[in-house]
């Protein structure tokens, strides 16, 4: 990928998504941290915790997801890494596992696990391999652009 290749993105969606991307991550390891807890304890709190973290995470996950989908597909087509297109499609996945899983915690807190930390599990694995890939293609590459 050549540097004016990948200047030709948006300045501005690739600073939003920049901010925005890791926080939906970060929400959906914290719900499967909670539905641990809940496993080990059988106290409420920690598995509607979850939904709510579940919850929040999906409604930000909206706009990185909305800029991704533009870069990786629209407007830098040609010039998207393969990585970038497997990390689309594994956050896709993972979203949808989510949304499975924002149904199933929305249910009585016995009657959400086992099903709800699986979910989780592989909310969370999915979005860390799409991550662990983009980084490890662009380490191999030197980095995009260091000017």
């Amino acid at each position: 990928m050549s540097i004016h290749s990948s200047l030709r993105q948006s300045v501005i969606a690739n600073a939003i998504y920049g901010v925005l991307n890791p926080i939906p991550f970060g929400f959906f390891v914290a719900a499967l941290v909670f539905d641990v807890i809940y496993l080990q304890t059988a106290v409420m709190q920690w598995d509607k915790g979850a939904a709510w973290l579940i919850a929040i995470g999906l409604v930000i996950a909206i706009i990185p997801r909305l800029i991704n989908l533009a870069q990786v597909w629209i407007t830098s087509r040609r010039s998207a890494l393969p990585a970038d297109r497997m990390d689309f499609w594994l956050n896709l996945l993972a979203i949808v596992a989510a949304i499975f899983n924002a149904f199933v915690h929305s249910r009585d807190a016995y009657a959400s696990m086992p099903t709800g930390v699986w979910l989780s599990a592989i909310t969370v694995i999915l979005m860390a391999i799409g991550r662990i890939n983009v980084s490890v293609q662009r380490t191999s590459m030197g980095g995009l652009v260091h000017e």
